[in-house]
Order: C-alpha cells, then structure tokens, then sequence
C-alpha cells in the first residue's frame, strides 16, 4: 500500500478557477520553475474549466509520481470562503518525482472535449470520468516496478 498525502484547496468564490489551478501548480511544483510547470501551466485553460465544474469537489485530482500519491480537493461557495477545511501547506515530499502523471476528475458530458484538449498538451496530464477511481495504467510504472515473483530455481539453488 503506498502513502497518499492530501490537500483541499480554497477555489471559487475565494479565487477563481484559473487561480486555483495555479496555487496547485504552485503546490506540486514547489514554487520551482522547470519543464513540469510548463507542462502543468500549458493545460491551466482546461484545468480551469474542470476545477469550474466543481468536479474535484468530491473526486480528487490525482498526482502520481516515483514517491506517495497526492490527492487535491477543491472547496466551493460558503465552504471555500470559510476556509476551515482547507489544507494548502506545502508537501513533504516532491510529488512530481520521476515518471509522474496528473489524472484530473471530470463531468461526464465534457470527458471526451476534455482528454482531447490535454492530449495537445501533454501525456502526463489525462482526464477521467469523476466516478471512476484513477486508472491502473496511471500507475502501471509503478505497479510493474514493484511486482515479485517467485523463482524456486533461484530461491534453492540449482
């Protein structure tokens, strides 16, 4: 089982949408600049839309890296002006370490719009319906990595 960290960001009405999307790049870029924030900054118009949507209301956008998974939140009207669920403190750990990928939840009626207009983009960052959990080919690299099997030959000598 891998370790998952958890952040809830304040978004509309405290800061739009487009604002949210850059406090997370903020967040999983540590400030840095670099080709990551690119990639993360090129894909903010559709990111915005998704994050307009209130789409990661329940479902989380989810990082994926070499280390621990990263789930983001966003809070919406009276919750995001209150703030008291938020939890915007920087992480641990870089989210963005080795092989990474971004999976962003998404209103099934824009799903098909959505992937088209991220694949232009980038490889790393996809979208997926809201209610599906993130897709094992995201992690696939990591899973594949982390596989054993048991050689009996090898275990007894031959």
């Amino acid at each position: 089982m891998s370790t998952v960290a958890s952040r809830t960001f304040k978004s509309t009405p405290e800061r739009d949408a487009s604002r949210t999307w850059t406090a997370i790049v903020d967040l999983l870029t540590q400030g840095n600049a670099g080709d990551a924030r690119t990639e993360l900054l090129a894909v903010s118009g559709v990111a915005a839309s998704v994050i307009s949507d209130q789409a990661p209301k329940y479902a989380a956008i989810t990082v994926t890296c070499d280390g621990p998974r990263t789930r983001i939140y966003c809070l919406y009207d009276d919750d995001a002006i209150e703030g008291s669920g938020a939890n915007e403190d920087a992480l641990g750990f870089d989210p963005l370490k080795g092989d990474w990928r971004v999976s962003l939840p998404c209103l099934a009626d824009d799903l098909a719009w959505v992937q088209g207009a991220l694949k232009k983009h980038s490889t790393r960052i996809t979208a997926r319906d809201l209610d599906a959990a993130v897709s094992s080919a995201d992690g696939a690299a990591t899973a594949k990595s982390q596989t054993l099997v048991f050689d009996p030959k090898g275990f007894l000598g031959s």
